[in-house]
């Protein structure tokens, strides 16, 4: 929520359409600048993957050619396992140094998205590790994909990008006065986290669904046209320069995305073949009823593998994590060479002419797909089908099943589905940087080949076109893991580049959703929840509405007065951890309507007598802490130089001051602290609400001086402007960090020019449906509950609308029925 206090509306005051429409162009410019450097970040990843995997496979292959007839398999194995130990070994060290880098990043971006700061998860430092990391951990052997690491990519890019600063380079300072604020940093993450997807699949419509869909809990239609146009520009860098690269045509824009599944297309040859008819959509179903349940099992074994690495090695040294990594990757290398020696079976391969009028890239597609078939331990005209999907970039074995007219035993698929599955669910949680996208479309791949094999096999459909199942079986099992349903057909179909294929594959993902959902949650969100973060879904069950505000409200307040001492304000930083507190005054008016017996009654709001201890003894230890503060050095030195005599006894002081001057805050107690002797009634007079002051504005107040002497008015205040305000932004100074001795403890602080006075509130009365809306939709912190006559009587933050939060209130309140 935006902060409308007193030197924000100096900046509305100041603005004028010239501004605002610079301001527009500016962050026009900003969205364009991380699309392009995400598509930068990718084609770097990009690049240095296919290098050292290229060199990796031209040794390996040459010597299993050359030890295939010497008889020194042993040997090519050692040669493998080598550079792939030294990738995986580099990726984890890099994981080292930044232990945020690790996974996909998904689940991470998602809690950024949703209104949770994760620690360092958008740092130059992240992007660096992560990228460097995923290059390695892929070239590596390691049954993970690029894709997922570089939507985190590219979440970092927008966070970092427009604040021109950064906690890794202190020196490099640029005076960039746009865009410091939360609000903004998190609509640049969305446009990044699109671009990130943009890149990696070359589906920007698909990447702002994927930020729209998975991402954001707040968005409005500006930022929807500015995410697709960061989108598109990560895709067109991406695309200009890889094809330059590769083909040496500058312009040309042949290769979209880092994965891309090629032209689907029966041959001409074929007059029964048909990409896909009425009667497959029968089968598209059933698929995605078992590629739900795989996922499902998928989703379930990786959360108690998950959980084991939880209890039993991510206590231990940091060099267990990498122990662990290197063990997946030596089973992972052996498993591969012996499946591919020893399980592969020799298919013939099939003579496909091409027109001379194809297209470039249909001609370069088929060119891959068959310079990428492996012959190991095969005579002339044919291949080992098992090695030619093990022994190559798994891009490429999503190739070869999607467009390889030669079959795959079925005995292989089988084979392969089973240790692709085991695998790369053992992999997904270790320490390197990893995704998910491509080995769930690859093993999904392989079990819709399977299916097609089957069907054409024992059923005698002749007319079905293999590549269609294959693509079906890969939406079927990655829907089934990651649970998402209009970003992911979006994705496909962009990939697919054949619209047809709408249909099915919506269809295919729902059911998968639907099956998978019936038993656990998707993968990013069962990694969300085993880290205890409080994401909020889109919306509350039904069964929530039988709760109010005032039910699930904490009481339970930490205030500030208008004008509070600086002792009171360390004091209450110090002892708390609260990011934003209310401003009251006491409403001693009220006090004999406030007390009724033992419960407290406030425009029908009752607090049992536990409530009201609870918040006493808060009140205690708030009481102690002041009166410990601050250190008697600092006091005997305070002392002297504040010159002022003691007041009469039975006469405040303040009250005395306040008689002299205007303040449109009367009741003021600043010198007043809740203390062992006060009775109940005077522990909790009814609180005037006038406003929220955040954490990092009063720490940035203590910071730079602003408060005044008791012989002062408050207009002698320093006042300080919204550019010196956010000046600190992202990183506030913190409480702990603030040398004492610089602060007079006497002094008195006036809060009021920097509180939000017109923050959101709702009444005790009002339903949780509306409590939640109000607080998803417009991307909330708190949420004061004000009651009829104003008193502030409790304050709602994301831990109240958690799930498990309104769970537990809902059971008390049918005991309490």
């Amino acid at each position: 929520d935006r902060c409308i206090n007193d030197p924000y509306l100096e900046v509305l005051e100041s603005m004028d359409n010239k501004k605002a429409r610079k301001y527009e162009a500016v962050k026009w410019v900003m969205v364009f600048a991380i699309g392009v450097c995400t598509g930068l970040v990718g084609l770097f990843v990009d690049f240095f993957v296919r290098l050292f995997t290229q060199l990796k496979f031209r040794v390996v292959q040459s010597s299993v050619e050359e030890c295939t007839e010497k008889g020194c398999l042993a040997l090519s194995l050692l040669e493998l396992l080598g550079f792939n130990l030294t990738f995986v070994f580099l990726a984890s060290l890099l994981v080292l140094i930044q232990p945020v880098a690790a996974g996909s990043g998904i689940p991470e971006i998602k809690c950024y998205l949703n209104g949770v700061k994760v620690p360092g998860v958008v740092r130059l430092r992240t992007v660096v590790c992560k990228a460097m990391g995923v290059l390695f951990s892929v070239a590596g052997g390691l049954f993970v994909g690029k894709e997922g690491p570089m939507i985190h990519s590219g979440a970092v890019v927008g966070a970092g990008l427009p604040q021109f600063q950064s906690i890794s380079l202190r020196k490099i300072q640029f005076n960039f006065p746009y865009f410091r604020s939360d609000r903004d940093k998190r609509d640049f993450v969305s446009a990044g986290a699109a671009a990130g997807v943009a890149a990696a699949f070359g589906a920007p419509i698909g990447g702002t669904l994927f930020s729209l869909e998975e991402g954001s809990s707040f968005w409005n239609q500006g930022l929807t046209w500015k995410v697709l146009f960061c989108s598109m520009a990560a895709t067109f860098t991406l695309n200009f320069f890889r094809s330059g690269i590769q083909f040496g045509s500058w312009g040309s824009f042949q290769l979209p995305g880092l994965l891309n599944f090629g032209e689907f297309k029966c041959s001409e040859s074929d007059k029964k073949c048909h990409l896909w008819t009425a009667v497959d959509l029968g089968f598209f179903i059933l698929m995605g009823i078992v590629g739900g349940l795989l996922g499902a099992t998928f989703n379930c074994l990786n959360k108690r593998l998950a959980k084991y690495r939880m209890r039993n090695v991510h206590p231990k040294p940091k060099l267990v994590r990498v122990l662990e990594s290197l063990l997946v990757s030596l089973t992972t290398t052996v498993i591969v060479f012996v499946a591919s020696m020893v399980l592969g079976e020799c298919r013939q391969m099939s003579s496909t002419s091409h027109s001379g009028n194809d297209t470039l890239s249909v001609r370069v597609m088929s060119e891959d797909v068959n310079s990428s078939i492996k012959t190991f331990f095969c005579p002339n005209e044919t291949y080992n089908d098992m090695a030619t999907l093990f022994f190559n970039p798994q891009e490429s074995a999503i190739l070869q099943l999607f467009h390889q007219d030669g079959t795959f035993s079925p005995v292989t698929l089988s084979l392969f589905f089973l240790l692709y599955f085991l695998l790369s669910c053992w992999t997904y949680g270790i320490s390197v940087p990893s995704g998910l996208f491509v080995p769930s479309l690859l093993c999904g791949a392989a079990f819709g080949r399977l299916v097609a094999n089957l069907l054409k096999s024992y059923i005698g459909l002749d007319h079905i076109y293999s590549g269609t199942f294959a693509l079906i079986g890969a939406a079927a099992f990655l829907g089934g893991v990651v649970r998402m349903t209009i970003s992911l057909t979006v994705i496909l179909i962009e990939s697919t580049n054949e619209i047809t294929y709408g249909l099915p594959i919506m269809i295919t993902l729902m059911v998968a959703k639907w099956t998978g959902d019936f038993f656990n949650k998707g993968i990013y969100d069962i990694h969300v929840n085993l880290r205890g973060v409080p994401l909020l879904e889109w919306e509350t069950e039904v069964e929530m509405d039988k709760l109010r505000a005032s039910d699930i409200m904490e009481p339970n307040l930490t205030y500030v007065y208008p004008h509070t001492r600086i002792q009171s304000l360390v004091s209450i930083l110090r002892t708390t951890v609260h990011h934003a507190f209310p401003v009251v005054t006491e409403n001693r008016g009220n006090e004999r309507e406030f007390m009724k017996g033992n419960q407290l009654i406030s425009n029908n709001i009752k607090f049992k007598k536990s409530s009201i201890l609870t918040r006493a003894g808060e009140q205690r230890k708030r009481s102690q802490s002041m009166k410990s503060y601050p250190s008697s050095e600092l006091r005997n030195m305070c002392d002297e130089h504040i010159t002022t005599e003691e007041p009469p006894e039975k006469e405040d002081l303040l009250q005395q001051m306040l008689e002299r001057r205007y303040t449109p805050y009367p009741n003021l107690y600043p010198d007043q602290s809740p203390s062992e002797e006060w009775t109940m009634e005077e522990r909790f007079r009814p609180l005037t609400f006038h406003g929220l002051i955040l954490r990092s504005q009063l720490v940035t107040l203590l910071v730079r001086g602003v408060c005044y002497s008791e012989s002062q008015s408050s207009a002698s205040q320093p006042r300080l402007s919204h550019a010196e305000m956010s000046e600190d932004y992202p990183r506030y100074p913190d409480i702990h960090d603030l040398d004492l001795t610089l602060l007079n403890p006497r002094m008195i602080v006036d809060v009021t020019p920097y509180m939000n006075p017109s923050p959101f509130a709702v009444s005790p009365n009002t339903h949780v449906s509306q409590v939640f809306n109000l607080f998803r939709t417009m991307g909330l912190r708190h949420l004061p509950v004000v009651n009829a006559v104003g008193e502030i009587v409790g304050i709602i933050t994301r831990h109240n609308l958690t799930h498990e939060f309104l769970q537990a209130r809902l059971r008390q309140h049918y005991q309490t029925i």
